[in-house]
């Protein structure tokens, strides 16, 4: 038995009645696997009429994944995509070469007032696979794995284990689920994997000998683990194959610098030329944007709240 290599501690953020807590990436340890980023939004409880509004702003060389505990968020993306996502479900859009997208609470739900609680995590896209056109995949709850291992109910959101395969597009090695621990539960870590890490989102939960505390990421290179819960806990384990130093600014993930420059200066020019005919464009029926932080174009006029997921 041993301990984690690294406890990380989530950053918390107020958003005003929303709380965001990012995990990943952190000064020491800058990726798990092919993770780049690891954010838990929420939970938090919005009155009638209340909700989130992520503008329109673009991605490259990235998988965004986006799964709920509780709530429920609208994504629409510059592909003509709209949809819905649920607790249990998952969202994977691939960004590839380049896509746009929003995120935003429905009309119905926002009228009515309702909880949110969710992971929303980048995975940095194999060098080869980078400039992919991108794609997006959604898959409802009771499309994914769910299973009981050594005490603890699995949702599969990407990767196999335990005998199981999630029919989530997987462009390297990766792992990525959701384990409802019972009380007393003690499941045995997959071990064919180059890192893992285990992310305590509430609960009790030991990794061999190491307690964890909620909002907290244990980081584990090359060897086996156990997780155990005393009371029960709810955790997200994720990981794969290490794929290579990635640069990330803003809403870019790519292995070079000068691609993440390049997708900039088509940002500004997509909004510039009035988002026809230009490197990126806005999702169908929205008008607003965010800009590159610190560039003078102009604010949309409509005043949002913009979520620090993106």
């Amino acid at each position: 038995m041993s301990e984690p290599d690294i406890i990380i501690e989530g950053r918390k953020k107020d958003l005003g009645g929303f709380q965001v807590a990012r995990v990943l990436p952190f000064a020491k340890k800058r990726m798990v696997g092919p993770f780049v980023f690891f954010d838990e939004m929420g939970p938090a409880r919005f009155a009638p009429g209340n909700g989130i509004d992520v503008r329109p702003h673009p991605h490259i060389g990235l998988a965004t994944v986006t799964y709920l505990f509780e709530g429920a968020m609208h994504h629409a993306d510059s592909l003509g995509v709209s949809q819905e996502i649920l607790p249990g479900a998952v969202n994977l859009m691939i960004a590839g070469s380049g896509i746009t997208h929003s995120e935003r609470t429905d009309p119905e739900v926002r009228a009515r007032g309702f909880s949110l609680h969710g992971i929303q995590t980048w995975i940095a896209l194999p060098e080869a696979r980078e400039e992919d056109m991108a794609s997006f995949e959604h898959y409802s709850a009771d499309t994914l794995p769910v299973f009981v291992e050594g005490g603890a109910t699995i949702r599969l959101i990407i990767g196999s284990a335990y005998g199981h395969t999630a029919p989530t597009t997987m462009l390297s090695p990766t792992i990525y689920f959701h384990a409802e621990m019972a009380p007393g539960a003690s499941l045995k870590l997959p071990e064919d994997h180059d890192e893992l890490a285990v992310y305590l989102v509430s609960g009790d939960a030991r990794v061999d000998d190491t307690a964890l505390e909620p909002g907290q990421m244990g980081t584990l290179e090359g060897r086996s683990a156990k997780i155990t819960s005393q009371n029960g806990a709810r955790v997200m384990v994720l990981g794969g194959a290490v794929i290579g130093k990635r640069f990330i600014e803003w809403n870019f993930v790519s292995s070079s610098r000068e691609r993440i420059e390049k997708a900039k200066e088509d940002w500004r020019a997509s909004a510039a030329g009035g988002w026809t005919g230009t490197p990126f464009t806005l999702p169908p029926g929205e008008n607003e944007y965010i800009p590159l932080p610190g560039d003078d174009l102009p604010e949309p006029p409509a005043p949002s709240k913009d979520c620090p997921t993106t």
